[in-house]
């Protein structure tokens, strides 16, 4: 038996190669399958079933590209009912591929079609779980990410959330947990880094798995759930309807534009340029209105809570690096890239063109500037946790709309964790008239250096 876990850092998503005699299942694919074309190349197996855990919100599925390769069924729980081929498979039903079986466990509640699957080992012992969205490593899933459910409020998904995690629960302590999703990501709210676990270890450590009563679990869950990113509903509509092939797609964006036809579309609303160079390159030199989403951080989530996947994008980033920022755009749904800069910034540059820039401070240097005002970027779960005193939180997924709260006369300071954040967000105040520093060690610098009061 052979399990991989297939971890994608900029979607926080797991997904899962099993293999057993020469054959292999696939769980939650993400949309380039390269990955698990390579797989099933190198070790020679075929694939016998793509499984679904439920209908993703946060990312575009592979499952369809991955069916149409191999014509491998796609499986899904009761209640799913999508617009393409697929098997349904009901609680208790059993999967077999090579010496191995798995048991799927119906576990409505983040979504009325989520399962979980049991994976038996060759001597018919339970190994291990593949639980979507439904149980996370400290976290659950929360309810009503983005589908709505008919004379169904969140308080009756997480009551059925809380009968599914008691049917898990049920497990032996040994059973490994493997989850669909790590810390990042929107579909819970208080993930731990760890990308698996036990069922015994949940057991002591997650908070969600200690309430007395289904009473107290409910209210917990559902309290400060967050409104769900626009593009949620469209990736949930394109894995239940289906979506263009990644390869077409890719092949019609992948197209070079000069830096005289860049300049058309640069003032014209329609088009959005994002520019996933690292923060430090950004503040040295960017043409003005891009915004800065760098792909060495939550790429693909930031982008998808920031900017609308219907908008036409142009893409600015290091040389040899056009591919990989399309491809992490397109796992989130945006099917309109129309091209990139050719020869990336300095070609801009070095042509004469006017380029903005942002000022940075470490903060070591904090008291050697005026005071001006502190803008956390943060989530409010983090400010909540420690912020600086008399600092303003504005979440960054939030900015495009409280960004209205703002004096356009006042200087503001701007800090997330460790400087990932606080650059997007500083491109996109400064984009919007604004006068902004940004203090490239973020708050965790704060701390070390004591330059601010600390709460």
């Amino acid at each position: 038996m052979v399990i991989k876990q297939i971890y994608t850092k900029c979607l926080s998503q797991a997904s899962y190669y099993i293999e057993s005699n020469n054959e292999c299942i696939i769980i939650d694919p993400i949309r380039d399958i390269d990955v698990y074309i390579d797989l099933i190349n190198q070790r020679k197996v075929r694939i016998k079933y793509i499984l679904e855990t439920h209908f993703h919100a946060d990312f575009i599925s592979g499952h369809l590209d991955l069916y149409k390769k191999y014509k491998c069924p796609i499986v899904y729980g009761p209640n799913a009912k999508p617009n393409y081929e697929f098997i349904s498979k009901k609680d208790g039903d059993e999967l077999y591929f090579g010496n191995l079986k798995i048991k799927v466990i119906h576990t409505p509640g983040h979504t009325l079609e989520s399962v979980c699957y049991l994976l038996f080992d060759k001597k018919n012992i339970e190994n291990s779980i593949f639980t979507g969205d439904t149980l996370f490593i400290g976290d659950v899933g929360i309810p009503d990410v983005a589908q709505r459910y008919d004379n169904m409020s969140k308080e009756e998904l997480a009551s059925k959330l809380y009968d599914s995690l008691m049917k898990i629960m049920k497990l032996p302590d040994n059973v490994i947990i493997y989850p669909g999703h790590g810390k990042g990501t929107q579909c819970g709210k208080n993930l731990s880094s760890e990308t698996k676990s036990t069922i015994g270890k949940q057991k002591l450590l997650n908070y969600a798995l200690k309430f007395k009563n289904k009473h107290d679990f409910i209210n917990s869950i559902c309290s400060n759930i967050p409104k769900p990113p626009k593009y949620f509903i469209e990736s949930v509509r394109k894995n239940i309807n289906g979506y263009d092939n990644l390869t077409l797609l890719l092949k019609k964006s992948l197209v070079p534009i000069n830096v005289d036809d860049f300049k058309s579309f640069m003032n014209d609303e329609k088009y959005v340029m994002i520019d996933t160079r690292n923060s430090s390159d950004f503040a040295k030199g960017h043409i003005k209105n891009s915004i800065n989403i760098g792909l060495n951080g939550s790429f693909a989530i930031s982008a998808g809570n920031l900017v609308d996947v219907h908008q036409n994008v142009l893409i600015i980033c290091n040389e040899g690096e056009e591919e990989e920022s399309m491809k992490r755009l397109m796992r989130v749904g945006f099917d309109n890239i129309i091209g990139y800069l050719r020869g990336s910034f300095i070609n801009w540059k070095n042509q004469g063109n006017d380029y903005s820039k942002i000022n940075q401070i470490e903060s070591k240097d904090i008291n050697g500037i005026s005071k001006e005002i502190i803008l956390d970027v943060r989530t409010k779960n983090e400010y909540a946790n420690s912020h600086c005193n008399n600092s303003l939180n504005m979440p960054l997924y939030d900015i495009n709309f409280d960004y209205k709260k703002l004096d356009k006369n006042n200087n503001y300071l701007v800090h997330c964790q460790s400087g990932y954040r606080s650059m997007i967000a500083s491109s996109i105040l400064k984009n919007k008239g604004f006068n902004v520093i940004e203090i490239k060690d973020g708050f965790n610098g704060i701390k070390m250096t004591k330059t601010l009061e600390i709460i």
